[in-house]
């Protein structure tokens, strides 16, 4: 005996307890038509009904504005400084300005702040980019997005002239480790050093107060950064070991503003060819930086 019943069909003659109705020609046609309309008059309501594409507005609106605010700390020199006119200056300022040129905005407005406080600040509105040479993160990724890579630096250990204890990452085990507030820095320190005390300071100048004064065993900083603090503050401090890492900096935009990311990345771009980032290197990094030739040096994926 099979499992399943069959379906038979009611033996002619049979009485079954439904009545078959059979539509002619014509009614069927009116049928046809009746649902036809229905559907084309509930079409309307069913394109309504769907969620609209938002335009991308964000560069266009930055254009018709006619100024754009970017974001820096204003005190990470050779990158972004106050001048001897206490206005914003380095090399994130010239590249800042030297774009937004290229894009069709004339003004450049620049807006200090704390680089914890880069991806809040973007996404509230406070500002409209951050060009701070930000290390693109997985987790920065899915708040904002990142423009192609203008800049590159080389991160080092540096202590004390003092200090000979110190010599590379493994030897930082049992010792204080200084880095910058929400940093690429910070980050590497938490993941790599798990056998340091990791302190972190709001101000690249607090750390080397701290280093020379004995406070603090280590630091991790980019060699351009820990080399300028050096030698405009004559301080004594030195870096030890072979660079830890290599990171690519960029300029982050508000999640989702594709046009404007566009427009920096092609500006960003013929920059990196025609020579401008490496003479804006040699301008405020160093003459003996060089600026494009490390990015392509850079071992960090990006």
């Amino acid at each position: 005996m099979n499992d399943h019943t069959s379906a038979r069909t009611p033996a002619a003659g049979r009485k079954s307890g439904h009545t078959n109705l059979v539509l002619g020609p014509s009614t069927r046609t009116a049928a046809r038509r009746r649902a036809f309309i229905t559907a084309l008059m509930a079409a309307p309501a069913l394109l309504m009904a769907l969620p609209a594409q938002a335009a991308d507005n964000s560069l266009n609106d930055l254009r018709q504005r006619g100024v754009v605010r970017v974001a820096n700390t204003q005190t990470s020199p050779p990158w972004s400084f106050l001048g001897q006119d206490n206005a914003p200056a380095g090399y994130d300022v010239a590249v800042a300005r030297e774009m937004f040129r290229r894009i069709g905005i004339p003004k450049v407005e620049f807006v200090a702040d704390k680089f914890k406080n880069f991806i809040e600040g973007i996404n509230t509105g406070k500002y409209d980019v951050v060009v701070n040479s930000l290390a693109k993160t997985p987790d920065r990724e899915k708040v904002v997005d990142f423009t192609v890579p203008y800049a590159v630096q080389d991160f080092r250990i540096w202590v004390n002239e003092k200090n000979q204890d110190i010599r590379d990452a493994a030897t930082l085990k049992g010792h204080s480790v200084g880095v910058s507030a929400g940093t690429s820095n910070e980050l590497w320190a938490r993941r790599n050093l798990p056998d340091s005390e990791i302190r972190t300071y709001e101000g690249g100048g607090f750390l080397y107060n701290d280093l020379v004064s004995g406070r603090l065993d280590s630091v991790i900083d980019s060699y351009v950064h820990g080399n300028s603090v050096r030698t405009v503050n004559k301080l004594p401090v030195k870096p030890v070991g072979e660079p830890l890492v290599y990171s690519l900096g960029a300029a982050i935009v508000p999640k989702g503003a594709a046009a404007l990311r566009e427009a920096m990345d092609k500006a960003l771009t013929d920059m990196r060819a025609d020579g401008t980032l490496e003479r804006f290197g040699h301008e405020y990094v160093g003459t003996d930086y060089d600026m494009v030739g490390n990015m392509n040096k850079a071992t960090k994926a990006w």
